[in-house]
C-alpha cells in the first residue's frame, strides 16, 4: 500500500546529498512525498561524486530559485596531486603525472577569471557543456569573473591536501583545484549556502519561505499598500534599504512578494513586485 503523501507546502528543504546520485535524483525523491502536480526544483547543482547541502525548492519556493542560487557557497575538498582527471574529479579518466608540489601553495583569493570545465552544466548554444564533452566534442567555455572569499589549506598528507573554500555563486571548485597544478578533486562537500548550513539539513522539514528568504531586506506594508503589492502594483520605497537589489514585501499575514527598485514618472523611488506569493 502506498504511503500517504504530505500536504502541499511552499518553502525550502535543506538536503544533505550523498555521493553517487544526481541533484535531479534528489528532486525526484522529494517530489514523491507531495501531491501530484506539486512543483519541486533545486537551487544549484551538485555533481554526482559531490556531497553536501542542496537546497530543494517546493511549491512556490521554486519561484525563489534565482535569489537562492546567487548566494555564496562554502566547500571542503580533498585534492589529489600528481595526477589529472578529464573531468576534474574521480569519475573522469585519470592520468598519473607524478608531479606533487612541496611546501605552501599560492591560493588565489579575491576576484579572479575562471573558465568553467568542459564537463560542467553551463550551456553552449542551448546545450549543456558536459553533453558535448561526452560526445567527444571539443568544448570551449567562456571565462567569467568569480570571487574567492577564502581559500585555506586544512591539512596535507603525501599527495593529498584538504582545503576549505568560500566563494561566489558560479565558482567551480574543480577548476580552482586544477589550476593549482597537476591535481583534481578527490572529494567535494558543500557545507553552506549563504546562511544555510549542511549541519541543519533535514529532508523531512520544509523551511517556510518567510524564513528561507530572511537574507533579503524587508519592507513591512499595511493597508492599501499591502493590497496593491499583492496585486503586483508598485509601492513607495520609503523605509526600504536604498541599496538593495531585491526586497521582501510583507504584512501582518506574512510574505507578499519579492520586489525590485523602480523609478516613478515623477522620479519617486518605488518597489515593483516581480515574484508574488499571494
Amino acid at each position: 500500500m502506498d504511503e500517504p503523501r504530505a500536504a502541499p507546502a511552499d518553502g525550502v528543504i535543506l538536503y544533505d546529498k550523498p555521493a553517487g546520485i544526481t541533484s535531479h535524483d534528489v528532486v525526484a525523491h522529494v517530489r514523491r512525498r507531495f501531491p501530484r502536480g506539486t512543483r519541486v526544483g533545486h537551487a544549484g547543482t551538485l555533481d554526482p561524486f559531490a556531497t553536501g547541502l542542496l537546497l530543494v525548492l517546493v511549491g512556490r519556493g521554486t519561484r525563489t530559485q534565482q535569489y537562492l542560487m546567487a548566494l555564496p557557497k562554502s566547500y571542503e575538498t580533498v585534492a589529489r596531486f600528481g595526477a589529472v582527471s578529464s573531468t576534474g574529479d574521480p569519475e573522469g579518466e585519470i592520468r598519473e603525472t607524478g608531479r606533487v608540489p612541496e611546501g605552501d601553495l599560492a591560493l588565489p583569493v579575491g576576484t579572479i577569471r575562471q573558465r568553467p570545465p568542459s564537463y560542467s552544466a553551463v550551456k553552449i548554444d542551448g546545450e549543456r557543456a558536459y553533453v558535448r564533452a561526452r560526445r567527444g566534442e571539443t568544448v570551449e567555455t567562456q571565462e567569467r569573473k568569480v570571487t574567492v572569499h577564502a581559500f585555506e589549506e586544512q591539512w596535507r598528507d603525501g599527495a593529498r591536501r584538504a582545503f576549505a573554500i568560500r566563494c561566489s555563486a558560479g565558482t567551480y571548485v574543480r577548476t580552482l583545484i586544477g589550476d593549482l597544478g597537476d591535481a583534481y578533486c578527490e572529494t567535494l562537500r558543500r557545507t553552506a549556502i549563504g546562511a544555510f548550513a549542511v549541519a541543519d539539513a533535514d529532508p523531512e522539514r520544509v523551511v517556510p519561505l518567510v524564513d528561507a528568504l530572511a537574507f533579503l531586506p524587508e519592507l513591512r506594508l499595511e493597508g492599501d499598500a499591502a493590497r496593491r503589492a499583492a496585486h503586483g502594483a508598485a509601492v513607495p520605497a520609503a523605509g526600504a534599504d536604498p541599496g538593495a537589489l531585491s526586497t521582501r514585501l510583507t504584512d501582518s499575514d506574512g510574505l507578499i512578494a519579492i520586489a525590485e527598485p523602480r523609478t516613478g514618472e515623477d522620479g519617486a523611488a518605488l518597489l515593483k513586485p516581480v515574484v508574488g506569493f499571494r
